[in-house]
């Protein structure tokens, strides 16, 4: 009997082997292979340095319409944001403080970032419905606005890449972060920060509010 099953075995793994042998060749007709067209649709992010920015040109003169009409709802007329919508001018000096204000003028690193989050993301329920040369006439009345360029300046995809931020030495390269991999390649997984020692505690020192009621 066991002789039986043995033989058996050895049967069945013989015809079962050609399928093992081709399973990474096996074709299970799912998917396909994207198209140049669908690969460029999702092909859009900018990178800080402008690679990857699509050709097109716009100043800021022809921009303040396409704000007006697209931005101003939220952003306000000046950028000054409207109820809770973000702020984006302003806010110079004051990512050190208390209540930093960041906007595309004092907080945001590169405007071909700026470019690509714009392009990407907004109008706000109507994402990506600008152009190439609207999205460089908003970015482009952006920086205007922050004092960066001057009102008849042309941005193109040429030299999106080249316009300096006042915040782009603010972020750190590279990552300070002990847990990230830093220059040698290889994160910090352990006594990464010195201890945290607590100095004192809310309700030793009377400055936990009290209710009145009780």
């Amino acid at each position: 009997m066991f002789d039986l099953v043995r033989k058996l075995t050895i049967f069945f793994l013989m015809i079962a082997m050609p399928t093992f042998l081709n399973a990474s060749e096996r074709k299970f007709n799912l998917g396909k292979i994207a198209t140049k067209t669908e690969i460029a649709g999702w092909d859009i992010d900018v990178r800080p340095d402008g690679m990857g920015a699509p050709i097109g040109s716009g100043n800021a003169i022809d921009g303040e319409e396409i704000y007006a009409e697209q931005c101003a709802s939220c952003h306000g007329d000046f950028g000054e944001g409207l109820d809770r919508w973000p702020e984006l001018v302003g806010g110079e000096d004051s990512l050190d403080t208390h209540d930093p204000v960041k906007t595309t003028g004092s907080y945001w690193p590169y405007a071909s970032t700026m470019y690509d989050y714009i392009y990407r993301a907004m109008p706000f329920g109507v994402a990506q419905s600008l152009t190439h040369d609207e999205t460089y006439r908003v970015v482009a009345y952006l920086l205007y606005m922050n004092e960066i360029i001057e009102e008849d300046f042309v941005l193109n995809d040429k030299n999106i890449g080249k316009i300096k931020m006042p915040n782009e030495e603010g972020f750190l390269l590279p990552d300070p972060r002990p847990d990230i991999a830093n220059l040698n390649g290889k994160p910090c997984m352990k006594n990464c920060v010195s201890p945290t020692k607590i100095i004192g505690k809310a309700r030793d020192i009377d400055v936990t509010p009290e209710d009145e009621k009780s």
